[in-house]
């Protein structure tokens, strides 16, 4: 059995699906939010590796290492802004961000 392009993009869906599905079901949690956010980055990724490797472009390969810089940018920033959070209120919810409000 061999694996067509499509399935690498039903599991891509799959996986983006999932991930926005984490995101509107927990308003509350930041650590959630932000690895939902991270799993869709990582769908998107997938997509691009499956495109690049049936089309036989490296070009969609690259542009993978881009995403993944930026993801992990974003999660350094997230995780600090979660940090300074949690010394402030002593809470992670994501609705207390409302009193950080200069």
């Amino acid at each position: 059995m061999t694996l067509s392009l499509a399935h690498f993009l039903a599991l891509g869906a799959i996986l983006f699906t999932l991930s926005v599905v984490g995101i509107f079901l927990n308003r509350r949690n930041v650590i959630v939010m932000l690895m939902s956010i991270e799993l869709m980055l990582l769908a998107v990724n997938m997509n691009f590796i499956a495109f690049s490797h049936f089309l036989g472009d490296a070009a969609g390969q690259v542009f993978v290492f881009f995403i993944m810089t930026v993801a992990a940018a974003e999660s350094a920033i997230g995780l600090a802004i979660l940090v300074v959070l949690f010394r402030k209120l002593d809470t992670v919810d994501a609705q207390e961000l409302d009193s950080l409000k200069g």
